[in-house]
């Protein structure tokens, strides 16, 4: 029996992280209103050209194939659009065969306030206040950064990274570090390795996913031919001896992930684009950066590192 959506691992998304949307903002910017909606009229069976958040959404809705008896998950579009210029979305989600059935459409409005309404546990979109005003409202999100897409149809595996202080965890650990230095982060970190973290904005997140990974363990046990979807990665600027207050926070919340990098400030990238994630979370607009253009980042505005940012309304 398919889970009730209020058991569900839900994702909203917004259409400008879901697709390609430059050109329909061209057009909003240069006409107005009355000529964005004449414009979706018109090339209302155009198919969307795929965006940042394509490949993640396509492989974390595959969860409901694998498990279809449960159906777990769920992706809900969260849209300013009214719903006859969200025609043309539709339509695309159609064509590319993404099973997404509930939707909001706010006309102009931000969607962030129905995020509890649909039980989301994360809020993409490329709009930089709406990513903002739900962190402000303690609501789980992120703002897509432009990249290449790259989408490999028989990559069946979802890779999902992490940062862990202000996207996992919250930013204790963090407003430490910049309100002393680093001996004095180090300090409190050994002083309290025993003590776990707070959940951050993705806490529940990773947590849910960890819960899809026990899924999958229990389908392999069944089925030795089995091959596990998820892949959890968590890449952090720590290194000894403060990795050991990650572990232990992991192990208190009963939660871990498949690769953990300490990397000690090295250039997160270097890691990324070998990981090759089909997302990465980081709370930090300076860690967000690939050589290569080809790794799909989210920044997560929250706590001590986005404070300047934060001040949107």
């Amino acid at each position: 029996m398919a889970y009730p959506i209020h058991r569900k691992l839900v994702i909203a998304v917004s259409s400008s992280a879901l697709f390609n949307l430059s050109e329909s903002d061209k057009v909003f910017r240069e006409k107005g209103e009355d000529g964005y909606r004449e414009y979706q009229k018109i090339n209302i069976d155009n198919t969307l050209e795929k965006g940042v958040a394509f490949p993640f959404i396509k492989r974390f809705l595959y969860l409901n194939e694998v498990f279809s008896d449960k159906e777990p998950v769920e992706v809900v579009l969260l849209s300013k659009n009214d719903p006859e210029t969200g025609l043309r979305v539709f339509r695309s989600i159609k064509t590319y065969g993404l099973n997404i059935s509930r939707a909001a459409f706010m006309t102009g409005r931000s969607p962030y306030e129905f995020i509890p309404a649909f039980n989301v546990s994360l809020f993409l979109s490329a709009n930089t206040q709406d990513v903002v005003n739900a962190i402000n409202a303690g609501f789980p999100a992120g703002m897509v950064m432009p990249s290449e897409i790259t989408d490999d149809d028989k990559d069946k595996e979802l890779r999902v990274a992490f940062d862990f202080d202000g996207v996992i965890a919250d930013d204790e650990s963090e407003k430490i570090f910049k309100g002393t230095n680093l001996d004095g982060f180090v300090s409190h970190e050994e002083e309290n390795v025993d003590v776990p973290h707070n959940s951050g904005p993705l806490g529940v997140l990773f947590t849910k996913l960890a819960f899809m990974q026990e899924l999958e363990r229990k389908k392999k046990l069944a089925d030795k031919s089995y091959e596990r979807i998820i892949r959890i990665s968590i890449v952090t600027a720590r290194a000894a001896p403060t990795h050991e207050r990650v572990v232990t926070t992991l192990k208190k919340w009963g939660v871990s992930a498949d690769d953990t990098f300490f990397l000690g400030g090295m250039e997160k990238h270097r890691i990324l684009e070998i990981l090759k994630p089909h997302i990465f979370f980081d709370d930090q607009i300076s860690h967000l950066k690939s050589s290569a253009g080809n790794v799909p980042m989210v920044h997560v505005p929250f706590g001590i590192a986005n404070k300047e940012s934060n001040k949107f309304n």
